[in-house]
């Protein structure tokens, strides 16, 4: 009996050492803003599981629903997320000037995305509109959305051709949990461990998926750290059992 449990003690806590983390994008967080012409900011917390999986990321800057996200552009590739950084680049001109934006990590290697809460981009002058619209389609959720779009299409790049489908509609990862994290309900969205008034949200605790809405935002493993805790929890009370 000692054998058995210890056997399975021991494969429990060996599942739980490979359990798989991702990329946390940290910048933007809730209510962060940058006046088109300006410069942008994003930046995350690097995957320490992996050397592989978030090598080559890619970010896009997304707009639309938790559950119908819209590629704009591509603003970053080949970038390194298995360590922690940062890109900076010429925020561009939208329409509206809203906090309806936010940005989409991926990697080929990767089969999860993540997000960064929404945030606003206003006009070089500061100027904004509210989000046209108060909550989430279907679910109600008080996390405010709306559909931008580039000033000028034309200016636009593709989104990756390789990981993750570039819209996220059917994802299971969502940057942070747009009902926990936030300084309020309304400023939730889709980061990984971020949550507010823009879309996703970003912590190293992902709830469950774009639909679930995580930092904005965005869009964190919540879950991978719930499932560890467990299955530690677990393995010591087997343990302590068996003694």
């Amino acid at each position: 009996m000692l054998s058995r449990v210890s056997f399975f003690a021991g494969f429990v806590l060996s599942a739980a050492l490979f359990a798989r983390a991702d990329v946390t994008p940290s910048e933007p967080g809730p209510g962060s803003v940058y006046n088109a012409g300006s410069t942008c900011t994003v930046s995350w917390e690097g995957d320490p599981d992996s050397t592989t999986a978030w090598k080559d990321m890619s970010i896009q800057l997304m707009t639309g629903d938790n559950f119908n996200m819209i590629h704009l552009t591509t603003i970053a590739s080949e970038q390194d997320g298995t360590v922690d950084g940062r890109f900076n680049y010429p925020c561009p001109e939208v329409t509206p000037y809203s906090a309806i934006y936010f940005y989409q990590f991926t990697a080929a290697g990767a089969p999860d995305k993540t997000w960064t809460t929404r945030f606003t981009i206003a006009s070089p002058t500061g100027q904004t509109v509210p989000p046209p619209n108060a909550a989430q389609p279907g679910t109600n959720d008080p996390i405010p959305w709306g559909t931008g779009a580039l000033a000028d299409p034309s200016t636009a790049n593709p989104p990756p051709t390789a990981g993750p489908a570039a819209t996220g509609a059917n994802t299971t990862r969502s940057t942070t949990s747009t009902s926990t994290s936030t300084a309020n309900a309304t400023t939730s969205g889709l980061s990984r461990t971020s949550t507010g008034t823009n879309a996703p949200t970003a912590t190293r605790n992902t709830t469950a998926a774009a639909s679930q809405t995580a930092e904005s935002g965005a869009l964190a493993t919540v879950g991978h750290n719930i499932v560890l805790g467990s299955v530690l929890a677990i393995a010591s009370s087997l343990l302590a059992v068996s003694l």
